[in-house]
């Protein structure tokens, strides 16, 4: 009867932390995978600063919307649309900004699951390997053939268990490379290296972790849990795990990179360079462990990629959400026909997946502002509008927002 009682209490605990779990999954993809690895090639630990800043700044985020959404009982967009002074403007101004970031990810995504494809199916056959333009029309009539049928729950559970494999891997790799902590701890230390895109790549950080698309999707995620204002507790511990969570593993993939891929003095510029990152368990197998982690957290991204346009829209317009409604197949469709771009673009996709994370980090203020304006309506709020810890907090989210915002255009100027 006790290990009932324990077992039942167990999950209960893990339910109450459902939102955080799946944003982890969302936001823990190629993209932060891409960029943590990138930032630590290039410059070690020295940027650790701004992903926990980032991470910091992620929670303040969460609780916030996810408070407006315990109280209002309505997601972000419409609270946006309906209860802000030109919110229809700015809502429809986060759908375009969020599609259109969530689009370049796509592409980089696709590129750069079709690079690794290749390259496991060189060292297992030998060659030039299978053409990446195949592996991608493969890979999107799979992907949208499952989205079309809706039988995608036990690929998904595959897909984890690759993505839970990666990270396991990283770990060990963490583990194995004995990381100096003395480096992480000095890297927190604010300093901009003097060095061409840097900016971008401090923008980049921002934009996959403290992800526009992150806090108005979960806004819908808490809303479908059934939560209400006296679940706020469970909201605010939801958020700690989940930002918790993603600077953990964010800054093992940077200190894996900082201690493989920096010291062999590669940039990642080349998605295959990213197999290097494994180097200290060597030999084909620990290529492969790293080929599926990754191709798996590629593609668990793309259905919620796919969705996001379908799924603002519902959100804009107060329609539900049905994956098998004709609008939201023919969107699938066309946003998936972007998994192509990549074979029409001389970048290669790791540039672009940083790209599509800076991009992330310029419509943040977008996302920041309004939730400060929403949280102290007291129309809306009541006796729940923000206190002063929380509108500090937001006030440094904005600043951040358009600090990140100008770093990732700075280089344009």
């Amino acid at each position: 009867m006790k290990d009932n009682a324990i077992f039942k209490k167990i999950i209960f605990a893990i339910s109450l932390i459902g939102p955080g779990l799946f944003l982890i999954g969302y936001n823990i993809g190629t993209g932060s995978i891409t960029t943590m690895a990138k930032v630590g090639a290039e410059y070690g630990m020295m940027l650790t600063w701004v992903l926990l800043l980032s991470c910091i700044f992620t929670y303040v985020l969460m609780v916030a919307y996810g408070k407006t959404t315990l109280v209002t009982g309505n997601t972000a967009l419409f609270n946006i649309k309906h209860k802000l002074k030109y919110g229809s403007v700015l809502a429809v101004y986060i759908i375009i900004a969020l599609v259109i970031g969530e689009i370049m990810a796509l592409m980089g995504i696709f590129g750069i699951i079709a690079d690794l494809i290749q390259e496991g199916s060189r060292l297992i056959l030998g060659g030039e390997g299978f053409s990446t333009f195949w592996i991608t029309l493969v890979l999107v009539v799979a992907l949208y053939s499952l989205f079309w049928f809706g039988n995608y729950l036990i690929f998904e559970k595959v897909l984890v268990f690759f993505v839970a494999l990666m990270v396991l891997s990283f770990i060990v790799v963490f583990v194995l490379l004995k990381p100096d902590f003395t480096t992480i701890v000095s890297g927190m230390a604010p300093s901009i290296p003097d060095e061409p895109g840097v900016l971008r790549l401090i923008a980049a950080i921002a934009g996959t972790t403290c992800s526009a698309a992150v806090f108005i999707i979960r806004s819908t995620v808490v809303a479908e849990k059934g939560w209400t204002i006296k679940d706020l507790k469970h909201e605010k511990k939801d958020s700690l795990v989940s930002a918790t969570m993603m600077f953990i593993l964010s800054v093992i993939i940077m200190a894996v990179a900082a201690g493989t891929l920096h010291v062999m003095g590669l940039k990642l510029d080349n998605t295959v360079e990213m197999i290097k990152l494994f180097e200290p368990i060597g030999g084909e197998f620990a290529a492969f462990i790293l080929i599926l982690g990754i191709v798996g957290a590629g593609i668990s991204t793309v259905f919620p990629i796919i969705l996001i346009a379908p799924w603002l829209i519902s959100d804009f317009t107060g329609k539900p959400r049905d994956i098998k409604s004709p609008m939201y197949r023919l969107l699938a469709f066309i946003g998936i026909l972007f998994g192509f771009g990549m074979q029409f673009m001389e970048a290669r996709p790791p540039l672009i997946m940083v790209f599509s994370q800076a991009f992330q980090a310029f419509i943040l203020p977008a996302v920041a502002i309004p939730v400060f304006l929403l949280i102290n309506n007291k129309e809306l709020m009541k006796t729940n509008v923000a206190g002063l810890k929380e509108n500090i907090g937001l006030v440094a989210v904005i600043l951040f927002s358009l600090l990140t915002a100008y770093f990732a255009v700075a280089e344009f100027l």
